[in-house]
């Protein structure tokens, strides 16, 4: 994609590139820029002339505006009718990746502007055309060359109603560029006369109904007839299903999502979840809830749409509903519910022979999948080519892996958090079904490893000519002495004996490991498997380690601070493989990620794949982080981290949630130092913008704390905002994968205790439910105590545990009663 500030110099457009997120926002909230616009606003022509200028539809390889043809990939489109805008911006804003929907501002007087990604292969004329009758928006064809300009509003959220990071975004190449630039400009060629006339009030939904003798008409048509009936068809299809109302309000026709009719979503739910049955007086209010909770992920957190696609059970008073509808809305926004997922999985298998319904199920995920990556802003140098070289729903799984490598090769930084300071050690698990994705992580941390990995060829190399050099010698006198050698990238399928000496011998820096098969530990380590748990645990904690051996050939270690980074790929069964005990402390020092769900995606026309010039960034990052040593203090980061902590808190103590509020006291320690991680590598890019890779690495070695100073300033809003991304991301995967498991091993914790204390979620439950109930009573109050993550055969335990402890007795006719102990 493309931005480019626009200035006039000696009478010609001057463009420059802007890269980052930040940049574009400071420019709009500069404070003379803030000024015109006040003016602007109070009719003041002048002020608006002189506010900030901004290109999207040109590529300036060289700067000039002047006289450049060479299309970007993306354009903008001018909404100038202040109803147009409100009714356009209430569809690209339910659904920006319908219409590849890039950003949206309000204008300096009414109306306001787009910018969408572009089409290959068609003209600006023809993208706007595309958009207008999508949205059915009037447009003013003579808006629609190269070097178009858009004066631009504030960064505030009532100017900027949108901004997507892909905006800034520049992975194309300047030879594709080119040979487009020629086909577009043969195709421009075909246009008929009437193609630039200046229409400001051009209506192309209207002038794709005409009939063929009126499209004739001189003057009448202003489009290429190369825009086929089937694009037009196409663009009639997208907006299917939606009407305008007076309130710029989306209404539809047949309440359905990518399709699917919500009421067949709901029939399917109330079959999985509720024996097919449809919730009635006594249990209305905590089934609609959890229903709502759900559903909202697939209905634009909407709270009119909810209202319409959910009914009122069993005469429930309109007002009752819409509370459990607001509570539901109130709730943390995370990924799609798993139960949710499983209820469209379901659809799938049941209708394989309804490819729409495939499909549609398809986008659901595949738009589900990108929550993360559209929260994170301003992804610095490395981080952003790594994001982009997998893809961005692998956004956070890439996130995961690379900070680790990251914290690896910033050895020598310590981060003070909670007045404690600490090593960025970090321990990643990237859980994903087989093909999902998984594999396209190895090349990524093998450019972010390259130095150190030519560094330990070279130690290995040694150690080989050692072995070569004592077979030779094996009955000789003399034997050759064997080198310590500081190899810092381990392979996990080996002995603890020699993880232990390796770990040794690299006198106080990080080492690293990966497999791309979480299966090799635990078939490895299988008869260890515990060895392996203390070992992970105190490599995160970089506490204290020592092995004793009596042998004079046995290895004995003592290392005063274990600094070992690890990332595994594998499946969820191999993470339970390896996770069998909940309570010990090794689930919460992992930092876990899951890869999309490609069950039913389509093969990528164009894989993502490393470039080698993303490749290069990578390198230039990776060089550079080794370089920075020190301990520091980051107020802003440590602030942020506790509002997220206390947040999470309160929403665990008004659910009763005792997991939720477990999981969080790890995550956001781990979620720090990944941040932490993220703004070294934006120092990292400012040095070399500045200095390039040589200066950067000139001026780090002169002045040590040259880092310290700038990630004090990298403490950035986008930053604060990936804080909070990465910790509801690590929150929402240990309540993903192990929230039921860990509920279990609690439960069962307490119904060990001889002496039971009632302070726990279910003692809670017990107290609501009355004399004499059934398991659908229990299952409901667990609804009500622990949130949407309670199931049914959560509830079947709790109440076989009960039984055990003799608080309540099995009757005759299928029901319980309590024996008041």
């Amino acid at each position: 994609m493309s931005v480019y500030l626009i200035k006039m110099e000696k009478g010609h457009k001057v463009a420059r590139p802007i890269t980052t997120e930040e940049e574009y926002k400071m420019l709009r909230n500069k404070p003379v820029n803030l000024k015109n616009l006040e003016l602007a606003r109070g009719g003041d022509e002048k002020a608006k002339s002189r506010l900030v200028q901004f290109n999207y539809s040109g590529h300036f390889p060289n700067g000039m505006v002047k006289g450049n043809r060479l299309p970007s990939k993306a354009f903008g489109f001018d909404l100038d009718c202040l109803e147009d805008f409100e009714r356009a911006a209430a569809l690209l804003l339910a659904a920006p990746e319908k219409y590849g929907l890039l950003m949206l501002e309000r204008s300096a007087r009414q109306g306001g502007h787009a910018v969408l990604k572009r089409e290959p292969g068609r003209t600006i004329l023809e993208n706007q055309v595309r958009i207008a009758t999508a949205l059915k928006c009037e447009m003013d064809t003579n808006a629609h060359d190269i070097n178009r300009v858009y004066y631009s509003t504030s960064a505030q959220p009532e100017d900027l109603l949108y901004l997507s990071p892909e905006l800034f975004l520049d992975e194309y190449q300047e030879a594709e560029v080119a040979a487009e630039a020629q086909a577009l400009e043969y195709r421009r060629e075909e246009l008929p006369e009437g193609a630039h006339r200046a229409d400001k009030h051009y209506k192309p939904w209207e002038e794709s109904s005409q009939n063929s003798e009126q499209e004739t008409k001189a003057g009448e048509r202003v489009f290429s007839e190369n825009f086929q009936e089937e694009d037009t068809a196409e663009l009639e299809e997208d907006t299917a299903g939606f009407d305008e109302n007076p309130e710029n309000e989306i209404t539809l026709k047949e309440p359905n999502y990518q399709g699917i009719p919500y009421d067949l979503i709901i029939r399917k739910w109330w079959e999985l979840y509720n024996g097919g049955k449809e919730p009635v007086k006594s249990n209305r209010d905590v089934l609609t809830f959890e229903l709502a909770v759900n559903l909202r992920h697939i209905c634009g957190f909407d709270r009119q749409l909810l209202d319409k696609v959910i009914p009122c059970y069993d005469g429930f008073p309109q007002d009752q509903k819409m509370k459990c509808i607001d509570s539901a809305l109130a709730e943390r926004r995370t990924q799609m519910p798993k139960r949710l997922r499983d209820v469209l999985d379901a659809l799938c298998r049941e209708n394989t022979d309804n490819a729409e319904l495939l499909h549609a199920v398809s986008e659901v995920n595949a738009q589900d999948e990108l929550l993360y990556f559209r929260r994170l802003r301003g992804m610095p140098l490395g981080v952003k080519d790594s994001i982009m070289a997998a893809g961005p729903a692998l956004a956070m799984p890439v996130i995961t892996a690379i900070t680790s490598a990251i914290g690896m090769l910033a050895t020598g930084v310590k981060v003070n958090i909670h007045s404690k300071y600490q090593h960025l050690n970090i321990i990643s698990y990237i859980a994903g079904e087989a093909g999902s994705g998984k594999g396209q992580i190895d090349p990524i941390l093998d450019a972010w490893l390259h130095d150190i990995q030519l560094q330990d060829n070279v130690y290995l190399q040694q150690e080989r000519e050692w072995r070569m050099k004592k077979r030779a010698a094996k009955n000789a006198k003399q034997q050759p002495e064997e080198p310590q050698l500081p190899v810092r990238i381990l392979t996990l399928n080996n002995t603890l004996a020699n993880i232990a000496e390796r770990l040794s011998n690299t006198d106080g820096l990080h080492c690293f490991s990966f497999t791309p098969e979480a299966d090799t530990v635990s078939q490895k380590w299988r008869q260890s498997i515990s060895d392996f748990s203390v070992l992970i645990r105190q490599a995160y904690d970089g506490s204290s380690f020592s092995r004793e051996a009596k042998s004079a050939d046995a290895v004995s270690v003592h290392i005063k601070e274990l600094l070992w980074n690890i990332v595994m790929c594998g499946t969820a069964d191999a993470l339970y493989r390896l996770v069998t005990n909940y309570t010990d402390g090794l689930l919460s020092r992992f930092a876990i990620s899951r890869t999309p769900d490609n069950t039913f995606a389509r093969l990528e026309d164009r894989p993502y794949i490393l470039t080698e010039r993303q490749q290069e960034r990578i390198q230039m990052v990776a060089h550079l982080l080794p370089l920075m040593a020190g301990e520091i203090s980051l107020p802003k980061l440590e602030e942020q981290s506790r509002i997220w902590v206390e947040k999470i808190r309160i929403q665990a103590m008004k659910n009763d949630d005792k997991v939720m509020a477990r999981c969080r006291l790890r995550d956001h320690v781990t979620a720090f130092r990944m941040t932490t991680c993220l703004m070294l590598c934006l120092v990292c890019e400012r040095l070399i913008k500045q200095y390039g890779l040589n200066g950067a690495e000139q001026r780090l070695k002169a002045d040590p704390n040259l880092w310290k100073r700038m990630l004090q300033k990298a403490q950035t809003p986008a930053m604060m905002e990936a804080y909070d991304t990465i910790a509801d991301s690590l929150l929402d995967n240990d309540l993903y994968f192990f929230g039921e498991k860990i509920a279990r091993a609690y439960e069962n914790n307490e119904s060990a205790q001889e002496n039971r204390i009632r302070m726990g979620k279910n003692d809670s439950i017990y107290e609501r439910l009355p004399e004499v109930f059934t398991l659908d009573m229990a299952y409901q109050h667990s609804l009500a105590v622990k949130g949407a993550m309670a199931s049914r055969n959560a509830a079947r335990m709790m109440l076989k545990n009960w039984r055990k402890q003799g608080i309540v007795i099995l009757c005759e006719d299928g029901t319980y009663k309590k024996t008041g102990h």
